[in-house]
Parts: C-alpha cells; structure tokens; sequence
C-alpha cells in the first residue's frame, strides 16, 4: 500500500470546481500543507496537484488543477483521497495503524501470523492477526506487546494464558 487514506469527496463547493472532502484524519490541518494528492474511485486513480485548501468547522474544502467547474467537481463525489506515504509526517510517538498491517506477529519464536487489521474498542485497540492457527484478536497492551520494529514488520508479543484455545493441552 502506497497510498494512505485522508478523506471522501461528499459534494461540490461552488461553480469554480473546489468540492468539500469529509477528512477521515485527527488532523484535517494537514490539508494545507499538502501540495497533492491521489483521488480513487472503482480501480481509477489520478494525482492531482493542490491549487487551495480550506479547513472548516464542516469539513475540507479542496481547488484541485484540472478541476474548474461544478460539473466536474461533481464527477468526483464518493471518491478517496489520499497522499502518497512519503507525504505523512512522522510522529512523534507510536505509530499509524497503516503502519501495523501487514506485520508478521510473533509470541516467542512462533508466527502467529500477519496483522490484517486494527479496531478501535474504545478501551483499547484490538490486533486482529491471521494465521494457521485462524483469527486471533490481540489486545493492543503495553503488558501483551513488547516490541514493534516498524521497518523490519516485526511485532513481538507475548500472549495471556488463555488467549488461544489450545493453551490447556
């Protein structure tokens, strides 16, 4: 994956081609530093260079090149937008989830398998990692998580009695 997801196209802004995009982001501020991004919808993609970024109460609101009048705002509804991953800044702490997916995940010497997904419980977040073993749902604790080396795709673990099935035998 090249590409992280920031935002939707909901609808056009105007009769000038800027169009309002729903920031799936912490930080729709970001928006004004981009100098592009990628719109995708059904296998199509296209770069676009960033003429103006407003950020409002409401949502984003983006002026792309190319994109000069409602009509082709319009075409653009339901769309993705997203950067290129050399785009995202680092944090300071942690990790992002695109991040995470796609790690092989080890308890001890074992492959438990490759992280698929992340879900936000609300208490904390949950790994779902697939493997021979099936599904496992990883609770995201600082006690069951030991290591993760984000470059080499590494998370190490180390699971609570219990957690797999087939931890009694």
């Amino acid at each position: 994956m090249n590409e992280v997801l920031i935002g939707e196209v909901i609808k056009p802004h105007g009769v000038q081609g800027e169009f309002k995009v729903y920031p799936i982001t912490e930080n729709p501020q970001r928006f004004k530093k981009l100098k592009k991004v990628i719109l995708e919808h059904n296998g199509m993609i296209q770069a676009f260079n960033i003429l103006k970024a407003r950020v409002q109460p409401d949502g984003v609101y983006l002026t792309l090149e190319g994109i000069a009048t409602r009509e082709e705002a319009e075409k653009l509804r339901g769309f993705s937008v997203k950067i290129d991953r050399a785009d995202v800044p680092p944090l300071k702490e942690g990790w992002y989830y695109f991040e995470l997916e796609g790690m092989q995940v080890f308890d001890g010497e074992e492959c438990l398998g490759i992280l698929t997904q992340v879900l936000e419980t609300g208490a904390n977040d949950v790994y779902l990692v697939k493997g021979e073993r099936g599904e496992i749902c990883i609770p995201a604790l600082k006690s069951v998580v030991k290591k993760v080396d984000v470059p080499g795709r590494r998370m190490d673990v180390e699971l609570p009695p219990g957690l797999l099935e087939d931890d009694s035998e």
